[in-house]
């Protein structure tokens, strides 16, 4: 995928491709390609993607800053 082979290393995307009975999504930033494979460090992990079984891949915005749950309140 020329894509996924051109974006700067560090780029957020989603890449979806293929598995045995289906598809599945990669979503986190690039961290690293060779000639056949990028990597994508998702929340589980770095997954290693084969280009051969990409289906569509594209860059995303960075995620949400996540609001805090815990702490006390706000003093008035």
């Amino acid at each position: 995928m020329k894509l996924l082979r051109e974006l700067p290393i560090g780029t957020r995307v989603v890449v979806r491709y293929r598995i045995e009975g289906g598809f599945t999504d990669a979503l986190g930033p690039l961290v690293a390609r060779d000639a056949s494979t990028c990597t994508v460090e998702t929340r589980r992990g770095p997954v290693v993607v084969d280009f051969d079984t990409v289906a569509l891949a594209k860059p995303v915005p960075p995620a949400p800053v996540r609001k805090s749950a815990g702490g006390a309140p706000p003093a008035l």
